[in-house]
């Protein structure tokens, strides 16, 4: 392969690269060989041969080494494949953009939010922003922040409500909202319901619903019991679904630990009991999370400026 200039400006990078290599380099990525992805694309695989060259002459550096018949990515295609994803999701927010107009300029908002959030400042500006266009669609995804910001940097999601956590090529303008506080929750009839006051050993008498280990509420949980000087229980039940450690808590003798914020929400209605023990420490604050430079369209934004000016309920 022939060498370029490893300083060539944006606009040269920009004449040099075609939709058609994206597209094919995106393709490799999910279907994993280079003959699926140019059956995909409708190319031959010599044609598709050709054009992965082309693109690594364009940009200058080689992106997949030959393992075997196979091709694996090396650390210059990583970082690319994660740029071209994000080129996706500016065309695919364009084609969402364009559909609202061609729907009237009625809309479509597309939002990604942590559990944490759901109960307060985003069902507050949801709830506003239907009320300013009632005929605007919208899309509400609840999941970790890592997976939504993938999400986000598919262009499948427009905004994010959560932690800005590092997923390749996303380059996003962060804006705080709030801590995240643990609380730790019971059925209404389990014993230590009624208590007023709660030792930390006296939780360990009983068993516990956790997130799975790596998991940020799980590093906090570990936090408290190595600051404790004590083991995780035995006989743990691990979830990350915090609908299914609500559901476990309500029928069982088992503890659990979810976002302060759901836990007040389930128990203001008789769902469950928050015992009273306080966590030393907070998760990292969440907030609002968009893509640097991909414009948002009209709804995103007054959807962030009601989350923003919304207060806490």
């Amino acid at each position: 392969m022939g060498s370029v200039d490893r300083q060539q400006t944006t606009p040269q990078l920009m004449n040099r690269l075609r939709m058609r290599q994206v597209a094919l380099l995106l393709a490799i990525d999910e279907l994993g060989t280079l003959s699926a992805a140019a059956d995909t694309l409708g190319l031959t695989q010599p044609a598709a041969t050709k054009m992965l060259g082309e693109l690594e002459q364009s940009l200058g550096q080689k992106l997949f080494d030959r393992v075997g018949r196979g091709l694996q990515r090396n650390p210059a295609g990583e970082r690319v494949t994660g740029f071209f994803r994000s080129i996706r999701g500016s065309i695919e927010a364009l084609n969402q953009e364009l559909e609202s107009v061609r729907q009237g300029g009625a809309g479509k908002l597309a939002v990604g939010s942590i559990m944490a959030a759901s109960p307060g400042r985003l069902t507050g500006a949801l709830l506003q922003l239907k009320a300013e266009f009632p005929m605007a669609s919208m899309e509400i995804a609840v999941d970790t922040s890592d997976r939504l910001l993938g999400q986000l940097r598919e262009g499948v999601l427009e905004v994010v409500v959560g932690r800005l956590t590092s997923v390749p090529g996303v380059d996003c303008v962060f804006r705080r909202i709030d801590d995240e506080a643990l609380a730790v929750i019971a059925g209404n009839e389990h014993p230590l319901a009624r208590r007023r006051k709660l030792e930390f050993r006296t939780l360990l008498q009983h068993p516990w619903i956790l997130q799975p280990q790596g998991s940020p509420m799980r590093d906090l949980i570990e936090r408290e019991f190595r600051h404790h000087h004590v083991a995780l229980p035995r006989g743990l039940v691990e979830t990350g679904s915090i609908l299914t450690t609500i559901n476990l808590v309500r029928r069982s003798q088992m503890l659990g630990v979810v976002p302060e914020t759901v836990a007040r929400g389930h128990a203001e209605h008789g769902m469950l009991s928050v015992l009273p023990y306080r966590f030393r420490h907070t998760l990292e604050a969440y907030g609002s999370v968009v893509p640097r430079d991909r414009p948002l369209g009209a709804l995103a934004a007054r959807f962030l400026k009601l989350l923003h000016e919304a207060p806490q309920p």
